[in-house]
């Protein structure tokens, strides 16, 4: 959605090693904004993020206006069947924001018809979604999941940082670093524990409130309850 970061570019540059040509879009998305004020506010930087995919030897640079992909004439897409992926965590919290992020991902890989396409790990519901997405509707293109990229102190890059105050950007650290100890602290605390631990770890600071810390199975989503359910574990926290 553009406002690139050193994020954003780490995508472009493992698409080059990987592809012959690589395409990147941005297009600050409407329909996937739960409130109208975010959409307002969200970081508008066309100019500086061409003047970075240019240092990064980006071939093509796709950026329609709403208009373009949401032309007066459309009929309105059916729903996608996010097979529940959608009602947990970020959904819960955000009700229809999922659908539309598939509806859009799906009109740029249409466009476009790449081979690969690169996601960052950092919004991990979304990758999970999206490669169900993929699977169920059988679109022929390969879901390549990235590394999160951070900063130095361990902030993971995001478009929004730039909305943080300097006393916020200090606080906003505890996240990083509790979700560091609870990864320690596993084979401890059962997974009731831990999740109480970390709720109180971060409504403690008051500059942070904490929405959820979950506990899931990275392929599904789903919560698990204890550690032997399966290897594939996730902790997602917002």
């Amino acid at each position: 959605m553009g406002a690139l970061h050193r994020g954003h570019i780490s995508l472009l540059e493992r698409a080059k090693k990987e592809n012959d040509i690589s395409v990147s879009s941005i297009f600050v998305h409407p329909i996937q904004f739960n409130d109208k004020k975010d959409l307002e506010k969200y970081p508008r930087t066309i100019e500086d993020d061409i003047l970075k995919l240019k240092a990064a030897h980006c071939d093509v640079l796709f950026a329609p206006s709403v208009e373009e992909m949401y032309p007066a004439t459309l009929v309105k897409e059916p729903e996608i069947d996010l097979g529940n992926l959608d009602k947990v965590m970020e959904g819960k919290q955000r009700p229809g924001h999922f659908q539309g992020v598939c509806v859009v991902v799906k009109k740029l890989l249409d466009i476009t018809q790449p081979n690969k396409a690169y996601f960052g790990e950092k919004d991990f519901q979304q990758l999970a979604i999206i490669k169900h997405m993929v699977r169920t509707l059988n679109i022929p293109v390969e879901i390549i999941p990235c590394p999160t990229f951070r900063e130095a102190d361990g902030l993971a890059m995001s478009s929004r940082n730039t909305f943080l105050n300097p006393d916020e950007r200090k606080n906003v650290l505890l996240i990083y670093k509790i979700m560091m100890e609870a990864k320690l602290l596993k084979t401890k605390k059962t997974i009731r524990e831990l999740k109480k631990w970390v709720e109180e770890k971060i409504n403690e600071n008051p500059f942070l409130r904490l929405e959820y810390f979950e506990i899931v199975n990275s392929e599904t989503l789903q919560l698990i309850q204890n550690w032997e359910e399966t290897k594939k574990i996730r902790a997602c926290i917002a």
